[in-house]
């Protein structure tokens, strides 16, 4: 109906489906109502000629509204005749809107501007109005200004953003509670938003901690206020409330760590210092914390720009080769997807990008493609966001082209070199294995300037040597384990990347296992492994 009408009703219609979303339709019914709509452009174009581009324009709106998955383009293309419509709609969606320069603001404004507002900008309207009337007290006309506001499904931050005020500011609390009871008896903020509010408040008390350090004595203040004053309803806070009390050694310890971690990632975002990192990490000395670090690092990363994305994700790896298991990663993702939903009331575009970063993480090797299905099977039965997002990121895999795709998803800048790495490390060893100099190789190697990536030299070394029955790349690891370029450490990682995928090299080189013994009996002569490395510990 809204195709047919002005601007205005594309507009209300745009802004209506963001509001229903989640709450009201479930993101697989978006999905498939959209899908219905490119299957019926063909109908539709008979009574409306311009289908083609107000349905790509719906549908871009969709996808930088965060309702639609970006992989829905290419997914649904799959499915529909190139000939039709249908298809016509999803390439000018594609190239036309979401493809251009500064696309989110020419989509959000193609209607003629929105007739709410964007989310960061009533995020500010209500810390305007919030601090107003801390200052003027005045409870008629800060409703007054929540009820302008005209977004009900949003009024959970507005109770975030008064507590966390009233937190800042004690001499404010009073005021806080007077105005949230008067918002919550006119019925102005509903009990389910108040009580997603609070929650939002248990759930992030330990990090609200370290900038508030009576945050969480407040906490426990007000909750019973509210609850007592029948304000704020005590059973359906209960869950989130029973599992924010923990208030043990333990808790202190983690509450150390997030301190700690936070100031680190913060110094990696401005110097893009690996090396440095990892020193950090290890001085820290508490590896059992490690999934809570990589929930930590996504999280601030998904709240900046895209830089930040792209060193996130190249620290994954170089984290991944050498402090972070497999079981590490997964498990801090598994951390991630649990809390997606409440990520996703700050970070307007977290599902998706937390499915980039999944899919990034296995187009890296960092995860294993069957690491997805493991990461889906440890969610809780309740946790359909997480699921939603590992089917996007298993959707992003399997897209033609996905791998540089997802490579250049936050538009290359540093995580690109690792990309760059290989290539280059595999040109270097072709370049080796056909008569280079030595002394030349391992100035290639050093000018990677990689050395938490030089696992690769090795573990590519073997292959060329296994597959060209070269063993002068033999060679070429004892100058580099000479000269202290390649560790131990590095080493056992490149030898044990092999030993992993024996059983693959072994179809393509049938003697890949005999070879392999003799090089591990090589290195461990030349002290390039520790005698305790074999074929069981490795795999």
């Amino acid at each position: 109906m809204a195709m047919d009408r002005h601007d205005k009703e594309k507009e209300m219609t745009s802004v209506l489906l963001s509001a229903l979303y989640a709450d009201v339709i479930n993101p697989t019914q978006i999905r498939q109502g959209f899908h219905m709509l490119v299957e019926s452009a063909d109908d539709l174009a008979v009574d409306i000629p311009d289908t083609v581009d107000i349905l790509a324009l719906f549908i871009a709106r969709a996808v930088v509204d965060d309702i639609l998955p970006p992989a829905f383009i290419s997914r649904v293309g799959k499915m529909v005749p190139e000939s039709s419509k249908g298809f016509q709609v999803l390439q000018t969606a594609e190239k036309r809107y979401l493809s251009a320069p500064h696309h989110a603001e020419l989509v959000e404004r193609r209607w003629g501007g929105s007739t709410q507002f964007t989310v960061e900008e009533v995020k500010k309207r209500i810390a305007d109005l919030l601090r107003e009337y801390v200052e003027s007290g005045d409870t008629v006309e800060a409703c007054r200004c929540i009820r302008q506001l005209e977004v009900p499904f949003f009024y959970h931050e507005v109770v975030k953003r008064a507590l966390v005020l009233a937190m800042e500011m004690q001499s404010a609390e009073p005021l806080i509670l007077k105005l949230l009871k008067e918002a919550a008896e006119e019925g102005l903020i509903s009990s389910s938003q108040m009580v997603k509010g609070f929650s939002r408040i248990a759930e992030s008390i330990v990090d609200l901690s370290l900038d508030i350090p009576s945050a969480k004595t407040s906490f426990q203040s007000i909750v019973p206020q509210a609850i007592s004053e029948g304000w704020l309803d005590a059973s359906s806070l209960k869950a989130t409330w029973e599992n924010g009390q923990g208030n043990g050694p333990d808790d202190e310890k983690l509450k150390q760590y997030k301190k700690q971690i936070v100031s680190i990632i913060h110094e990696y975002f401005l110097s893009d210092d690996i090396p440095e990192l990892i020193q950090s990490l290890e001085d820290l000395g508490q590896p059992e914390f490690n999934p809570v670090f990589l929930k930590k690092l996504i999280t601030l990363a998904m709240d900046r720009k895209n830089k930040e994305k792209e060193m996130a994700s190249v620290l994954l790896s170089a984290l991944h080769i050498e402090i972070f298991s497999t079981e590490d990663i997964v498990n801090g993702f598994v951390m991630l997807l649990e809390s997606s939903e409440d990520t996703a009331l700050d970070i307007l575009d977290a599902s998706n990008e937390l499915a980039l970063f999944l899919a990034r993480a296995v187009i890296d090797d960092v995860l294993a493609p069957l690491n997805l299905e493991e990461i889906s099977n440890k969610l809780p039965p309740n946790c359909s966001s997480g699921a939603e997002t590992i089917c996007t990121a298993q959707s992003l895999r399997s897209a033609r082209h996905a791998g540089e795709r997802i490579l250049r998803c936050w538009g290359g800048g540093t995580g690109w070199a690792v990309e760059d790495a290989k290539d280059k490390i595999q040109k270097l060893l072709e370049e080796f294995e056909s008569g280079g100099v030595l002394s030349e190789a391992c100035w290639c190697i050093r000018e990677l300037g990689m050395p938490f990536f030089n696992h690769d030299v090795v573990k590519k070394a073997l292959a060329v040597a296994m597959e060209k029955k070269n063993d002068r790349m033999l060679d070429l690891l004892q100058a580099c384990f000479s000269e202290g370029l390649i560790t131990i450490n590095q080493m056992t990682k490149g030898f044990g990347r092999i030993n992993d995928g024996l059983e693959d090299l072994a179809l393509d080189i049938p003697n890949a296992k005999d070879k392999f013994t003799f090089y591990l009996e090589h290195a461990k002569e030349r002290g390039w492994l520790l005698p305790s490395f074999g074929l069981p510990d490795a795999s």
